[in-house]
């Protein structure tokens, strides 16, 4: 038996954070990520971060497959608030999703920017909208 084979029977798997017999923060095979001593890396950060677009981006394709009619940077912002928002938080965006088919980026921007989610994060909305009325992410 390997080790890895001996820790993964020892710790057991946990997709999810739990607290651990010391009540510290901990997830998968008992992988601390409590601040009082754990945490992961930049490395497995990014790991976790490519992961969650690829299957954020697989799922919002099979939910609004018109998707891929847009240039890369309108699909990334759709993308980036599917991430966030989750796919089907995206998804109750009706309205503005519905101007961005059709191609009204100014009304799309216009519901972003009158959103719930833009007075959550108002800065990363705002720049979210420029970037759907311009159609580029390079905006300030």
């Amino acid at each position: 038996m390997t080790l890895e084979d001996l820790l993964k029977r020892e710790e057991g798997f946990t997709p999810y954070c739990y607290p651990d017999s010391l009540g510290y923060q901990t997830i998968g095979y008992g992988k601390l990520i409590d601040k009082r001593g754990g945490g992961i890396t930049e490395e497995e950060a990014l790991y976790l971060l490519r992961n969650e677009v690829t299957e954020n981006a697989e799922a919002l394709r099979k939910a609004i497959p018109w998707i891929s009619k847009f240039n890369e940077d309108r699909r990334t912002i759709l993308q980036a608030m599917a991430f966030q928002l989750g796919v089907s938080g995206l998804l109750a965006f009706r309205k503005t999703l519905e101007a961005v088919k059709s191609g009204d980026y100014v009304m799309a921007a216009k519901g972003m920017r009158g959103s719930k989610w833009a007075t959550q994060t108002p800065g990363r909305a705002e720049r979210m909208a420029k970037g759907m009325e311009s159609g580029t992410l390079d905006v300030p």
